[in-house]
């Protein structure tokens, strides 16, 4: 927590935060307090007079999580150190980058800041202890609405620390606002499992108070914003990394029924047939009725991926490239980072950090499907990540990368749309976005990553023995954790009637239901900043690093017994703390894996 970032006077954060721009989910206007007087001279008590000045910080919280520097941390922290990536093109233009993707990791490297989550955890507490102070001089600013404005920035604080917890384990945590150079902020690293329950416990104390639905005037706000669902998808994701899989189990439920819900009302409201969006891509709920395509996904409410009998990538489409379905989206984004492309003059960031690491319309990025990856696709038999049993008509073979460049596909390009036959599969890919107005959103929480989480915790409950009573147990588990799986699974197939590609009695002990799960999760959220954090997770509960060393070695075609060396030991399964810290925080101590030196890797 670098004193000269993190403390500043809230007469120097509170306008320069809240006007970004991004701050475009268009909650207030900052031209009123510009016009009062120049932003130096805005101090304290006379910024937090209304509910408008506390909406401005709140939108100031959310313009943070989607700066550059932000939304890249939360890829290469997920992802560049798994197998899922490699090195793209001019990857040799970010030496740090680079270094990261060989393992070659130090505490100079700038990937290991966290000053960007820092500030957004500052401004989130800062609303926290000033909001109620508004409320109470604001007779516009009713106690159902504060609750609401509370629970959102607990929410947003939350996910800030559970990034930072998942990579670096322990870290200085606090929940006081500093607004003033003279507060001591200098603090020792609270442990990774005692962060992780005063995230839980701040959850749950606020997450009846928070917004359940937005208007559908302000359709963008639904996933855009911290919700109730995005709540609940939190816990079910923390208490899975606590290992109390009932606890996950019960949120994860009330995600899904939520989910349904919205799916219901949407048919309802006589959404049918195909829709263009402005990018002139065909999307839609898909043919059939609701009921239909429930059945056809095991009654949960994923978007189909067909468009008509013999095309498909209807949910990439709808998922990935633009806002124009925003209501259907909906019915299975829970939380994402909304970015926009100039052309509709919202005046939302556009989202840079694919732009530099995954590609736009003029070259690919940095990043680019590791080898391991692109092998894997080719094959026709032998597949490690995808299925044989899907054969080449797993829509996710195109969805995430495209053969024809190696490069990634995924958030690069405006839409796809795959053709399927008997006979063969071909995918045609839009445009990439240009390199001026990247406009794709980041998903931070979807559906299938809770049905997903859900699955693995049912996969835990699970005993181990072959005895009568042991599989009297563990049969029910088993169902439901592949009734989840097959759903998305089958969600993916291009054929025109679904059908269970997967068989479940090839999936009967726990060992090969976790192995399908991880697959499961690896092929559907590819390059969504969540593979190494998955492999960090299994890592804290078998308490060794066989699997997160075998991904990384998958990856290399050199140096595999140096990397082994390195990742042997658990503490090196998470980044060190940034050398510039070290120097303004006296109380840290350096992750044993990378030493205490600037210079120091895992040599």
């Amino acid at each position: 927590m670098k004193q000269h970032n993190i403390s500043r006077k809230l007469k120097s954060i509170a306008l320069l935060t809240a006007c970004v721009p991004a701050a475009a989910l268009m909650f207030s206007s900052c031209s009123d307090f510009l016009e009062i007087e120049p932003r130096n001279e805005i101090i304290l008590e006379k910024f937090w007079n209304e509910k408008a000045d506390v909406d401005g910080i709140v939108a100031g919280c959310y313009s943070g999580l989607q700066s550059e520097g932000c939304i890249k941390r939360m890829m290469i922290w997920g992802e560049a150190r798994s197998e899922n990536v490699g090195p793209g093109l001019n990857t040799n233009d970010d030496i740090n980058l680079l270094n990261l993707l060989n393992e070659n990791i130090t505490a100079t490297n700038r990937y290991t800041s966290w000053v960007e989550f820092y500030s957004i955890i500052n401004r989130c507490n800062t609303v926290i202890r000033y909001a109620p102070e508004v409320a109470a001089i604001d007779p516009g600013y009713t106690q159902s609405e504060l609750d609401a404005t509370l629970a959102e920035m607990v929410g947003l604080r939350s996910l800030c620390y559970f990034y930072l917890i998942r990579t670096f384990r322990d870290v200085p945590y606090s929940t006081v606002a500093f607004t003033d150079d003279d507060q001591e902020m200098a603090m020792a690293a609270t442990p990774f499992n005692q962060v992780l329950d005063s995230l839980i416990n701040d959850l749950e104390s606020v997450k009846d108070k928070a917004v359940k639905r937005y208007p559908t005037t302000e359709p963008l706000y639904q996933t855009g914003r911290i919700t109730q669902d995005a709540i609940h998808a939190m816990l079910c994701e923390m208490y899975l990394w606590k290992q109390d899989y009932d606890r996950c189990i019960q949120y994860a439920d009330l995600v899904i029924e939520s989910k349904k819900k919205i799916a219901e009302e949407y048919q309802k409201s006589g959404a049918s047939g195909l829709n263009v969006t402005g990018a002139g891509i065909v999307t839609g709920i898909g043919s059939g009725s609701n009921s239909e395509r429930m059945t056809r996904t095991n009654g949960y409410p994923l978007i189909s991926d067909m468009l008509n009998s013999t095309s498909f990538g209807n949910a990439f489409n709808v998922l990935f490239t633009d806002d124009n379905n925003i209501e259907l989206g909906n019915q299975e984004i829970i939380f994402q980072l909304v970015f926009d492309d100039n052309p509709r003059g919202n005046s939302m960031l556009p989202n840079r950090a694919i732009n530099d690491f995954y590609g736009h319309s003029v070259a690919r990025g940095f990043l680019g499907p590791s080898d391991y990856i692109l092998e894997d696709i080719a094959k026709t038999s032998g597949r490690n990540v995808f299925e044989d049993a899907n054969k080449d008509v797993d829509a996710r073979l195109y969805e995430n990368t495209s053969s024809l460049n190696k490069a990634i596909a995924k958030y690069v390009f405006t839409g796809i749309q795959i053709s399927s036959t008997t006979t063969f599969q071909s995918c045609a890919y839009f445009i990439p976005w240009t390199e001026a107005f990247p406009g794709s959103n980041w998903i931070i929480y979807r559906l299938s990553d809770i049905m997903l989480l859900k699955a693995e915790a049912l996969a835990q409950k699970m005993q181990e023995g072959s005895d009568q009573a042991v599989s009297d147990y563990n049969q029910p588990l088993l169902n439901e954790a592949f009734s989840l799986v097959n759903a998305i699974n089958k969600r993916s197939v291009c054929q025109s009637t679904l059908k269970d590609t997967l068989v479940a009695s090839d999936y009967a002990t726990k060992s090969q239901m976790e192995d399908l799960i991880y697959r499961e999760r690896q092929r559907e959220l590819m390059f969504e900043g969540k593979r190494w954090y998955d492999l960090v997770r299994i890592s804290r509960r078998e308490g060794n690093t066989a699997r997160i060393s075998q991904a990384a070695l998958r990856k290399v075609s050199s140096g595999s017994s140096l990397i082994s060396n390195r990742l042997s030991k658990m503490e090196a399964i998470y980044l060190p703390y940034n050398n510039d810290e070290m120097k303004v925080n006296p109380f840290l101590v350096q992750n044993p894996a990378f030493s205490s030196g600037e210079n120091s890797s895992y040599k």
